[in-house]
């Protein structure tokens, strides 16, 4: 079998994904959302950008993902230590709301850096050129699809499909999200695994190497 088949798959749930039928979500009110986001102000910044990478930026990531992520954590399907009650007794709206305020703002770009980092046999490659390869194609060897299908090729995401905006955040972040759908930590990625499967294969250089890429996008 060759490499192209091996990766068919993948590129099939890639396209699946993309195209399945979203369905409808109730509007958010951002300026109501704008009220209820003075709690959130102290760990992800009153806009949504928060000022350190252990605490992820909101600002601009989608409505429909933020909406999703925060019933996760408030049903404890997605457990988080540092979100224990902060979310108790919003309503659904309230939730909605706080979605919109956030999305509604605009992500700070974090940026990437000249980065080493060793692969195969301790070898020091190129870090950047390591995730922007990783990031737009993949890894046909490891069946590890590329980030493009669903987030699109400046790292944008698509919102009305669920999937965040990457670009701008955190590396730190998206390395630490990566590690854990890799090891299991995190399991809110539905039904169909993506995130798990696409971590799965994915080395420690490979996380590093595509996170540091990802913050440099805009």
């Amino acid at each position: 079998m060759n490499n192209t088949s091996k990766f068919l798959p993948f590129l099939i749930l890639t396209l699946s994904l993309s195209s399945l039928a979203i369905k409808s979500q109730a509007a958010g009110d951002p300026k109501a959302g704008q009220t209820l986001a003075a709690s959130c102000a102290g760990c992800h910044g009153a806009d949504g950008n928060s000022p350190a990478p252990s605490f992820p930026k909101l600002a601009g990531v989608g409505e429909k993902y933020l909406y999703k992520q925060m019933l996760d954590i408030q049903s404890g399907k997605r457990p988080i230590a540092q979100m224990a009650g902060q979310l108790d007794g919003k309503s659904d709206q309230g939730l909605l709301d706080l979605a919109a305020y956030f999305n509604n703002n605009t992500m700070q770009l974090s940026g990437a850096k000249a980065l080493q980092v060793k692969v195969n046999a301790g070898i020091k490659v190129d870090g950047l050129k390591l995730g922007e390869r990783i990031f737009r194609s993949g890894n046909l060897e490891t069946n590890t699809p590329a980030c493009t299908g669903c987030h699109s090729p400046r790292g944008l995401g698509n919102d009305p499909a669920g999937f965040p905006r990457l670009s701008g955040q955190y590396p730190e972040y998206i390395a630490k999200q990566l590690r854990d759908f890799r090891g299991g930590e995190r399991t809110n990625d539905g039904d169909a695994k993506t995130m798990r499967q696409v971590a799965e294969h994915m080395s420690d250089a490979e996380i590093d190497a595509v996170a540091n890429y990802i913050g440099g996008l805009y």
